[in-house]
């Protein structure tokens, strides 16, 4: 797999695997944690709940959420899908390796996600970013914030 930068757009391609297909794009809010959906996020206002998390605070509704993968109960599938129905879920994610908690949930939801891309999302995406997330083709791009 390569990634490619497009001059004219100053936008990076990364190249990876499809989980979950679907299009989708938004503000990047990154996390180098892993994330347990099960009493870490507020499934009624999409808010970061869990304490020591790097996230804590934050909201992840409309978001890109770029995080190493999930952690916890497999109840947190359900939690994923709540988020979706009370309309505050992030609107795709993006993992260096997922795990079956939240497959099930991104796929309940029909919640855009990939995973195993060809560098590393955490290093390479930083909160604010816009991305924009083709998981049917497997292919993530990153508009970089303005500085």
């Amino acid at each position: 797999m390569e990634s490619k930068v497009k001059d004219e757009e100053a936008s990076l391609i990364l190249k990876g695997r499809t989980v979950v297909k679907g299009q989708a794009s938004g503000e990047a809010l990154v996390s180098c944690q892993p994330i347990s959906f099960l009493g870490g996020v507020d499934p009624k206002t999409g808010e970061i709940v869990e304490r020591n998390h790097n996230l804590f605070g934050k909201r992840i509704a409309g978001r890109v959420l770029v995080f190493p993968g999930g952690k916890g109960s497999t109840v947190g599938s359900y939690v994923i899908y709540a988020l979706k129905k009370y309309g505050v879920n992030p609107s795709a994610m993006v993992n260096v390796l997922t795990e079956p908690i939240i497959v099930t949930g991104c796929v309940l939801a029909e919640i855009p996600l990939v995973d195993r891309l060809n560098l590393d999302p955490i290093k390479v995406i930083e909160t604010g970013d816009y991305v924009t997330i083709d998981a049917t083709r497997g292919e993530v791009e990153v508009k970089k914030k303005r500085q």
